[in-house]
């Protein structure tokens, strides 16, 4: 039991820290290099943006449920404690921005490759998108902050 904790604790935290790195990581250039207004630099940073999260978010997203449901197991802990309970919400909400943000991200990139092709300015749709994206962020950013101090202090929160 020991090795498999050890393990899975690993690759939990290991995990976890590619979700929240590369999306605070990608999300930080996304967003100032669409605040710089400069159109090529858009286009790669949309670009590189969409690629990060297929190469790390999407496995790292895929694995934290999957290994903390084995921690859980292996450790003794019901599904039911409140603790887990909280954590397992913030990580749907989590989720329930990351999708359509995932979808905005790829237009934003879309739209941007096509401007950039064209030579023209970045339409209205490409600034809808990136005002959605942010504001989707926030949310998903603080639930997963959450989710750290949860997984940290697995506080007793009611009974």
């Amino acid at each position: 039991m020991n090795d498999a904790y050890l393990l899975l604790k690993t690759v939990h935290i290991l995990s976890s820290t590619l979700l929240f790195g590369t999306g605070l990581g990608t999300a930080f250039f996304m967003w100032f290099t669409h605040r710089s207004g400069q159109l090529p630099a858009i286009a790669v940073a949309a670009r590189l943006t969409v690629r990060a999260d297929f190469l790390f978010t999407t496995p790292a997203v895929i694995v934290q449920p999957l290994s903390g449901y084995l921690l859980m197991r292996l450790m003794g802990f019901d599904l039911h404690t409140p603790w887990l309970q909280a954590a397992t919400a913030l990580y749907l909400l989590t989720g329930a921005c990351w999708l359509p943000v995932v979808w905005l991200q790829w237009r934003a990139r879309n739209l941007a490759a096509t401007a950039l092709r064209d030579g023209t300015n970045l339409p209205p749709a490409y600034h809808r998108c990136m005002r959605a994206w942010f504001a989707l962020g926030w949310p998903a950013f603080l639930a997963v902050l959450g989710i750290f101090w949860l997984m940290v202090a697995k506080p007793p929160l009611w009974h």
